[in-house]
């Protein structure tokens, strides 16, 4: 073991952002997973009475909770977009962008090699214009509900 810390606990994250699923998604996919338990179970007797309520009700919670998981994260050498990473030496440029900007992005300004993480609940994004000869994706566009200093800090980890 080297006394040296490792490069995760050298520095914390500058910024660091969970995109949770709104709270009315939660109720929402309650009641489809209710409305297709009943639609299953038709008024018949035996297992098809109960067993779509027992299996689809638990399993409507994971809908919410697996698009809630992503995590958005700045360190001092990378982003990091759930399971993506990104050094930040190959970083051009930063864009905060608003709801209007994002579905300009996404929509006719869009490139089809582009890094794309977005949820449609959330309104704004950065766009991670990127400077990497050898990696052909031109931009990441990545939702965000504080555009600004997540890309405020993308802009600061390059600069260190």
């Amino acid at each position: 073991m080297t006394s040296e810390p490792s490069a995760r606990t050298a520095r914390p994250a500058a910024y660091a952002e969970r995109l949770r699923a709104p709270w009315w998604m939660w109720p929402a996919t309650v009641a489809v997973a209710a409305l297709l338990a009943a639609e299953i179970w038709m008024g018949s007797g035996g297992l098809r009475a109960w067993m779509p309520f027992a299996v689809l009700l638990p399993l409507s919670a994971l809908v919410p909770w697996r698009l809630g998981r992503l995590r958005v994260a700045v360190t001092a050498t990378e982003f990091q977009v759930d399971d993506a990473r990104l050094p930040v030496a190959v970083i051009s440029d930063v864009v905060a962008l608003d709801a209007d900007g994002k579905r300009e992005v996404l929509g006719v300004g869009s490139h089809p090699l582009a890094f794309v993480v977005q949820r449609p609940w959330i309104k704004g994004a950065v766009q991670v214009v990127l400077d990497d000869p050898a990696d052909p994706t031109p931009f990441w566009v990545v939702s965000t509900r504080h555009p600004v200093e997540l890309a405020t800090a993308l802009l600061a980890a390059k600069q260190d």
